[in-house]
Order: C-alpha cells, then sequence, then structure tokens
C-alpha cells in the first residue's frame, strides 16, 4: 500500500483531526506520517482573528508544503478553509460531520439566558458576538483566543462568567464537562462548514484522491458545499458575521443562514430548500444580499475589520 504523508497543524485538536485520519488510513494497510506546520494563525495569538485579515491564515503554509511535494495531504478543519482553494489543490474527501452548532460553556450558569446583567462572555467569533448581542445586548463580549485547553482554563480561573466554543471540538477531545447548553441553530447559526473535516491534495493527484475516496461521506459533502456556496456569494471569510447550516430533510437540502450587524441590532434570516447545493447557496446568498446583507457587509468592511477576501 501507499506511504501517505500528512500536513497538519500542532494544535492539540488538529493533532486529534490528523491522528485520526492516519489510524483510519492505517486500517487501510498504509503507512502514514505526519509533519506539523506553523501556519500564520498560529502565529498569531494576541489578536482577535476578525481584526488579523489573512486569507487562508490557517492554511497557508500546508499548502506551500503540498505544492512542494513535502506532503501528500492536509487535514484541514473544513470552516479553515477558504471557499474557492488556491489554484492547485482540490478537496478529496470531506469527513463524516461532527454536530456542527456551536455550544454554550459555564461553571456556575445553565445557559444564555441565566448569565446575569452584564455578564462577561469569551469568543472572538463576529458571527458567535452578533448573535449573542441579538438575544442579550446587554452582556459584555470579550476576545478569548488560543487552543481549546486555553480557553477553558480562563474560563475556569474566572476571566469569563461564559465562553462559547464549536461543539465539534469539545466533543472530539472528550472535553465536554463545561458544557452547559447545545445553542440551538435557529439562535445561534453556526459557521460553514463546522464540525467537517477537509483533506485537501494537490489538484489532479489521482492516486492520493483514490486512497482517500472511502473518507469521503455523501451527506457531509453536500451539506458543506451548499454551506460553502453561500459564504462564497456573499464574498466572506470564516471571520464574517455569516452563518449558514444546511442539513438533509426527506431527501432534500434545507439551508438556513444568517448575515448579522457585529453588535446584533439587526440579523437578517433566511432558510430554503432545494436540491442542488450550490445553485441553493447561492441563492440563498442572493436573497441575503438584496435584502440588505450587502449593506451589513459593507459597514462590516468599511469599520477596519479586516477579512479574508476571495480570489
Amino acid at each position: 500500500m501507499a506511504r501517505l504523508r500528512i500536513g497538519s497543524r500542532g494544535s492539540q485538536l488538529a493533532l486529534w483531526q490528523a491522528h485520526h485520519i492516519s489510524a483510519l488510513l492505517r486500517e487501510r494497510g498504509h503507512e502514514v506520517e505526519l509533519e506539523i506546520i506553523k501556519t500564520t494563525g498560529d502565529k498569531i495569538t494576541d489578536v482577535a482573528l476578525a481584526k488579523v485579515g489573512t486569507k487562508g491564515m490557517f492554511t497557508k503554509e500546508i499548502e506551500e508544503a503540498l505544492a512542494e511535494g513535502r506532503v501528500d495531504l492536509a487535514v484541514h478543519s473544513l470552516k479553515d478553509l477558504p471557499t474557492e482553494l488556491s489554484a492547485g489543490f482540490e478537496i478529496a474527501a470531506i469527513t463524516t460531520r461532527e454536530n456542527p452548532r456551536d455550544v454554550f460553556c459555564s461553571l456556575h450558569y445553565a445557559n444564555i439566558e441565566d448569565l446575569p446583567r452584564a455578564a462577561r462572555v469569551g469568543t472572538s467569533s463576529l458571527r458567535r458576538q452578533a448573535q449573542l448581542k441579538a438575544v442579550r445586548p446587554d452582556l459584555d463580549i470579550h476576545p478569548l483566543r488560543g487552543n481549546v485547553d486555553t480557553r477553558l482554563r480562563k474560563l475556569e480561573a474566572g476571566e469569563y462568567d461564559a465562553i462559547i466554543l464549536a461543539a465539534a471540538g469539545l466533543n472530539r477531545l472528550g472535553k465536554t464537562q463545561l458544557v452547559r447548553q447545545v445553542i440551538p441553530a435557529q439562535v445561534m447559526c453556526p459557521a460553514a462548514g463546522q464540525g467537517a473535516l477537509g483533506i485537501e491534495i494537490r489538484a489532479g493527484d489521482a492516486v492520493t484522491r483514490e486512497h482517500l475516496s472511502f473518507l469521503d461521506d455523501a451527506a457531509a459533502r453536500a451539506t458543506t458545499t451548499c454551506e460553502r456556496a453561500l459564504l462564497n456569494q456573499l464574498g466572506g471569510g470564516c471571520q464574517v458575521p455569516i452563518g449558514a447550516f444546511a442539513e438533509i430533510r426527506d431527501g432534500h437540502l434545507h439551508l438556513e443562514a444568517i448575515v448579522a450587524d457585529p453588535d446584533g441590532s439587526r440579523i437578517l434570516r433566511e432558510s430554503r430548500d432545494g436540491h442542488d447545493p450550490i445553485q441553493l447557496g447561492k441563492a440563498v446568498g442572493d436573497s441575503l444580499l438584496q435584502r440588505g446583507g450587502d449593506a451589513i457587509l459593507e459597514a462590516v468592511y468599511g469599520q477596519g475589520i479586516a477579512v479574508p477576501q476571495q480570489p
């Protein structure tokens, strides 16, 4: 069988993901090596992500290793991958999806509603901030960076009354002790692609693509393709106040999406059914833009909040 070299970020969660894929490949008889690669996003830890604005900030250096032939595949959190890949790369597989929702973590409070007035909540996501402010405009939102352990440690140390994280990462790492509420998508629409892993290879590498084909999950491919088509239509990267959540219901796709003002004063919601993932994502994106999403996003850019631009 093949010798496959995997490129991955070095965070605890990224390594879990890479080792997970490694184990599945080894079960198929492949020899697997892992190369840890530090990305721009890993090097910038003291600034909110939305203010950094580097396109592909968690993927660029890994793609360089792919292009140079130092690794054969890269394991990414799909939400970190730009919606249009750089020339020369393709997504060979999208794995079975973990729970894509966000979760509320706290030592003392059971849910968002139970938080006292002006409670301090940690998140560096404009998407989460906007949706929190929509239901609780009194909350004091503060930036929260670092890996999962760092974020949980800050919560336990009393720096925050609550923090918002992705369910998928906590489930994968088995660190769900402080999860108090899985937030419904109708309250906090997730990020496009959240909960799924994207396996990236060099474009046209048919041999590696074939080795990875068993990892590709049809439902995850359809739902995340729909969500990423919406994000692409809106011209947004992963740090824009845009949410997208697609599900397969009764044999067809259902997409819910939001565009929000960062202060939560205005949230545009759209939901629609369809069969073609890309057409559905584009249609919902167009509708949101026509209903005022374009003005919201232009205001976000104008506030000096740098956004990863699509090519």
